[in-house]
């Protein structure tokens, strides 16, 4: 797995329960990607190994190298959010 220096120095320091294999299998197949304003690429999965928490890869613009990882609180919560959200009004012309 190709990893940045800050990946290596820091993220790895900063979040040591993080297996490999995760960050793997979210880049191989993600729950939801999108592209970020700077270019690179956020990915997130779900890890059934802790309790089907989600995981968030952020990728540089290759796709294949890692940048950072980290658990996502929020992720569920917004896309539950979203799913169940009526769609929005439109204000008559």
């Amino acid at each position: 797995m190709k990893t940045t220096a800050y990946f290596r120095d820091v993220v790895v320091q900063k979040h040591p329960g993080i297996e490999e294999e995760w960050i793997q299998r979210v880049m191989a197949e993600p729950l939801e990607q999108r592209r970020q304003a700077d270019g690179r690429y956020a990915l997130w999965g779900l890890v059934p190994e802790v309790q089907n928490r989600a995981l968030r890869v952020i990728t540089l613009e290759d796709r294949e190298t890692v940048h950072n990882a980290f658990f996502d609180r929020g992720f569920l919560k917004a896309r539950n959010r979203s799913k169940t959200s009526p769609p929005a009004e439109r204000p008559e012309p």
